[in-house]
């Protein structure tokens, strides 16, 4: 055990002796520090050794069916391995992917959360989302939920109720443009998610739609503004209950561009929102009729 004097005892004078755990006096015993644990890392990496000595590997995840404990085969490594050997690992490799997967639902599972991924990332939502996205359709297998239902359909819906659940809305026809999924079979596997399962969702805020909306259409900010605050009169007054959340977002951008002359059709408010142009103005009449807008 290598020591090493270090600075002087507090008690007596005395010498310390410092070792791996502990530093004590030489004159009288006392321990004056103790470190048990060593916050630092268990590798030293050079550049010029020859191999990477870590072992940690990637954390844990739910959005893998293994949770990222199994392991891959990979086609670096030796490069003199040539001919039969080289085949040779190429079908151990096959082998082992197929080898990963258990059971059919294993099978689905990795299919479904690869589709997962894809989605959140064409949507631009956080890895929170994409590991919700993927618990959900775990509890949803587990349940029996799946059986004579549409896989594409499971996952526009995991992922739109993440969304809903995450504070990321998006409306379906987003949710629809990136997914394979067609809007019966998402709505009938959201139906069956959130009936089943019971999901702690509301009524979605209009207001978390004004900003998207808003940057879609290329709206001054004072026009955003002026709707989100339309927004808030409305629910104030009781006004969206039971009605569109994007068609009351859409409607309140219309009424605002026209109130500072934006040059905003009904038209464009309808097709970025996702609704009918009688949607927009029949929001706009209930907002004139209750004097939250002069449009």
């Amino acid at each position: 055990m290598e020591t090493k004097h270090d600075s002087s005892c507090p008690e007596c004078g005395g010498d310390i002796r410092r070792d791996r755990t502990e530093r004590i006096c030489l004159d009288c015993g006392l321990i004056t520090g103790v470190t048990n644990v060593d916050v630092g890392p268990e590798w030293r990496s050079f550049e010029e050794d020859e191999g990477d000595p870590r072992r940690t590997g990637a954390p844990l995840t739910r959005s893998r069916h293994d949770r990222g404990l199994s392991t891959r085969i990979g086609h670096g490594g030796d490069v003199r391995i040539t001919g039969r050997k080289r085949r040779q690992f190429a079908r151990l490799r096959t082998q082992h992917q197929r080898a990963q997967c258990r059971s059919k639902a294993e099978r689905n599972q990795r299919d479904v959360f690869m589709q997962i991924h894809r989605l959140t990332a064409s949507l631009s939502l956080p890895a929170s989302t994409r590991e919700r996205a993927c618990m959900l359709f775990r509890s949803a297998q587990n349940e029996g939920l799946i059986r004579g239902r549409s896989l594409e359909g499971f996952t526009a819906a995991t992922v739109y109720a993440a969304c809903r659940l995450g504070g990321y809305p998006r409306t379906t026809a987003e949710i629809l443009t990136g997914s394979r999924a067609t809007e019966d079979e998402l709505r009938a596997a959201y139906d069956a998610l959130n009936r089943e399962l019971g999901l702690p969702v509301g009524p979605i805020d209009p207001v978390v739609y004004v900003p998207r909306f808003g940057t879609r259409l290329d709206l001054p900010v004072a026009v955003r503004l002026r709707a989100e605050t339309l927004v808030r009169n409305a629910r104030r007054v009781g006004m969206i209950g039971g009605r569109n959340p994007c068609g009351v977002a859409a409607a309140c951008l219309y009424a605002a561009a026209r109130e500072h002359e934006a040059g905003l059709t009904q038209k464009e408010a309808a097709t970025v929102g996702d609704v009918s142009t009688v949607t927009i103005r029949s929001t706009v009449d209930a907002l004139r009729e209750r004097r939250l807008t002069s449009a």
